[in-house]
């Protein structure tokens, strides 16, 4: 049931208010300094207002290093279930598996989350999932800055003068490219670890010059 709420920050719950009060605090410049938290969601398909999400998974990148002690990883009870997608995630109706409801495991992330640096494999896909189960619990849109591994893997191929600007490059390409092990591929935890390692591998082929910050990073 979508909840409703005047568009005032005192009228948001208080959740929601803790979250926004992490954005009074201004992001670091330098990258070294900046936490990201790469994340994965899996799902019922792929349409954005149908379908839903079945687990968010997340791993923080601190000091340009992968914090696998700073992780996320969450199971949301099924209330939509599509058949054909059990074979790309593994996860099916009923499995005997802690789960959270949608808004449990939504409240849980914003926690995790803060205001740090998001970064997803074609995370226009990701980030709109959480944004309509936010909608759907009556809030605003995720108020975190948002980086895409595709965007930022097509600038790496710029540099080389091998782009493509069509393609849209999938995640088992990049890390093909890179040796990156795909074991745990189509897990929101293992898709969000394989990510992070793309995501610090790009970051030091686009830092040629040694002068990549944040804000230079956003341009990509």
């Amino acid at each position: 049931m979508l909840k409703i709420f005047k568009n005032k920050s005192e009228d948001l719950p208080e959740f929601w208010q803790n979250y926004e009060a992490k954005f009074h605090e201004k992001l670091p410049t330098e990258i070294a300094e900046t936490r990201f938290v790469v994340l994965d969601t899996e799902t019922t398909g792929f349409d954005l207002k149908k379908d839903r999400m079945l687990s968010i998974g997340a791993v923080a990148i601190n000091k340009k290093s992968i914090d696998v002690a700073d992780g996320f990883e969450e199971y949301i009870s099924q209330e939509t279930f599509n058949p054909k997608t059990v074979k790309i995630h593994g996860i099916i109706q009923n499995e005997r598996i802690e789960t959270l409801t949608e808004e449990e495991a939504v409240k849980a992330f914003l926690k995790y989350i803060g205001n740090s640096v998001l970064v997803a494999h074609h995370a226009g896909f990701d980030i709109g999932m959480i944004n309509q189960a936010l909608f759907r619990m009556g809030l605003p849109k995720l108020k975190n800055k948002v980086l895409d591994t595709v965007n930022l893997y097509r600038g790496t191929r710029i540099i080389s003068n091998l782009i493509n600007i069509e393609k849209s490059y999938s995640l088992d390409e990049i890390a093909e490219t890179y040796n990156i092990d795909i074991k745990d591929r189509h897990t929101a935890a293992g898709d969000a670890f394989i990510t992070a390692i793309a995501f610090l591998t790009i970051l030091g082929k686009l830092n040629t010059d040694r002068k990549l910050n944040l804000k230079k990073l956003f341009r990509y």
